[in-house]
């Protein structure tokens, strides 16, 4: 195998560095006004790197259990703050770094798949790729989870073309990672495997299918300390007993009713006037309807059920009671969200299918948050089409690879847009829950570019090595 060409993968490492480094520079306004999932990470990395326990309530007896955050990326967060003190600006130092690994992966893997021109190409694409950095300069799962998949999806093609049972193993341990830094991919070693074996059978190659095992035994070992934790503490077998699928549900139901615009706005005027009486509140939302030239019924049954279920675990003051709570909220979630839905069915698919579909994949805007509702709607739908041509490009890159490589070989990564689509179309659809899959998607488009030039201009040469 040829040496990597280390002269430009060092300049595409420090171009990472460097746009890390803005972003974080650009974020920094926002660090301690948005964002506000930023704080109980905050608050659990800096427990566990003081007191080596996994619970917001370290002095409490009996042991309250952490009921809403898995436990990788607090304890990333911990490791940072005992090596480089507790400062938001370490954190963003190292997902920086985590930032300029995924690009040698990103190249690693595509230069599997293409010539080294192109896998260059990828790590170039990925280290300019600005979401990725942007999530890097805040204190949250997006970057973390991202290095994991990504590394995932290397191992997989490496288990795929070179068959060794280490690669499938690793796959499993990536994957499992994953997983326990944001619970939605626990099924995604299951979509992988499976995808890889209809491509395998319908080539009746059986060989293919049965190391899988090694795949989804490591991810099953990797995960089961934390299902114990679960089971003892909270009696439940769950990844994330007060995080699941009920507030998802919920949001999911409303999601698409109003633009984003509007229902972050509405959410901000019931979060300011969560202890209002009826009344008050009433007339509060009837006002923003008027001055929005909208309906106020849904408008009224959104805040409502927003503050009385937020109400759960708020006023209970007792730690043990509040954490019971958030289990019992993410409950009423589900069930008020499957009475939402069976409101009206046709118009919550179609709504799933087209606005959720659109905000999972191409709606992204590396803004900074306290700024997005100024700027400009041409600028915004500008962003939002660049992303929209790059997912095309990426399926257009995927077919290309299934053709050039073989089904079995682009199977995972097909595996891997296909399970975010359909995890995220019945419930919430945010942009950044597509994150994980981005550097996958830029490598395709270079790919899919590749390709497109090869057709074009013959003389420009193969992308194949």
């Amino acid at each position: 195998m040829d040496q990597p060409p280390r002269r430009e993968l060092l300049l595409i490492v420090l171009l990472a560095l460097a746009h890390a480094a803005l972003f974080a520079v650009y974020q920094q306004p926002d660090w301690n006004t948005e964002w506000d999932d930023q704080v109980g990470y905050q608050r659990l990395g800096h427990i566990v790197a003081t007191t080596g326990t996994f619970t917001r309530y370290p002095g409490e007896h009996p042991f309250v259990p952490e009921t809403i955050r898995t436990p990788i990326y607090p304890f990333f967060v911990a490791a940072i703050y005992r090596i480089a003190g507790e400062s938001h600006a370490a954190v963003a130092a190292g997902q920086a770094v985590l930032f300029a690994l995924m690009t040698l992966i990103v190249y690693a893997m595509t230069s599997r798949l293409a010539s080294r021109r192109v896998a260059l190409a990828a790590a170039l694409f990925t280290a300019l790729f600005p979401p990725i950095p942007y999530y890097g300069a805040l204190v949250l799962t997006e970057v973390l989870c991202t290095f994991f998949v990504t590394l995932g999806m290397w191992m997989a093609i490496r288990a795929v073309q070179d068959g060794r049972p280490r690669d499938y193993a690793l796959t499993g341990l990536c994957l499992g990672l994953a997983t326990l830094t944001h619970p939605r991919f626990a099924m995604l070693p299951v979509v992988l495997a499976g995808m890889v074996a209809l491509a395998a059978i319908a080539q009746r190659n059986w060989k293919a299918i049965v190391p899988w095992a090694w795949t989804l035994v490591v991810f099953g070992l990797v995960l089961a300390p934390w299902l114990a934790y679960n089971v003892i503490y909270v009696h439940r077998l769950t990844l994330s007993p007060a995080g699941g699928l009920g507030r998802a549900t919920w949001e999911a139901s409303w999601q698409g009713t109003w633009s984003g615009r509007v229902q972050a706005d509405l959410t901000r005027l019931v979060e300011g006037h969560v202890d209002d009486d009826d009344a008050t509140l009433d007339r509060l939302v009837s006002e923003f309807a008027r001055e929005n030239a909208l309906p106020v019924e849904p408008m009224l049954l959104y805040t409502h059920q927003w503050r009385d279920i937020r109400r759960m675990w708020d006023t209970p003051t007792d730690p043990r009671e509040r954490a019971a709570k958030r289990i019992e909220a993410d409950d009423e979630y589900w069930r008020t969200g499957l009475a939402n839905i069976a409101r009206n069915r046709i118009d919550h698919v179609l709504r799933r299918v087209t606005v959720g579909a659109f905000v999972l994949w191409a709606a992204e805007i590396p803004i900074r948050y306290s700024n997005i509702n100024t700027t400009p709607r041409l600028i915004v739908r500008g962003i939002w089409l660049i992303q929209a041509g790059l997912l095309l490009l990426a399926i257009v890159g995927l077919v290309f690879l299934a053709h050039r490589r073989g089904t079995i070989t682009a199977a995972p990564l097909a595996a891997l847009f296909a399970y975010i689509t359909l995890v995220h179309l019945p419930m919430l659809a945010e942009a950044r829950y597509s994150l994980p899959a981005k550097p996958v998607m830029v490598a395709l488009v270079a790919i899919a570019l590749a390709e497109i030039l090869h057709r074009a201009l013959p003389q420009t040469g193969d992308y194949l090595p």
